[in-house]
């Protein structure tokens, strides 16, 4: 199965919680912070204008970027969770 994200949406795979601090002390599950960045897999073609043409998108595939902590709507794709969000919900892009 795969997904197209339309408009200005952007098709990301959230980063893995850290499994324990950095004082070397292993989190349980409930404990753990929800992702808050995570890897571009699929854009859709950017945001319709009014002059009837698309803007182009700020992020390009394989980004890494940051988003809200509650922004966009979590899906699985082959049981693999997946974030859908819209261009505005990144908060930055982390230079490698």
């Amino acid at each position: 199965m795969a997904i197209k994200p339309l408009d200005d949406r952007i098709l990301v795979k959230p980063q893995e919680a850290e499994d324990k601090t950095a004082a070397g002390i292993y989190l349980p599950e409930a404990a753990k912070e929800k992702p808050v960045r995570g890897t571009v897999v699929a854009l859709g073609p950017g945001k319709l204008l009014d002059n009837g043409k698309r803007g182009d998108m700020s992020v390009k595939k394989n980004d890494i970027v940051v988003y809200g902590k509650y922004a966009g709507t979590e899906i699985e794709i082959k049981g693999k969770t997946h974030m859908i969000l819209r261009e505005s919900e990144l908060l930055g892009i982390i230079e490698k």
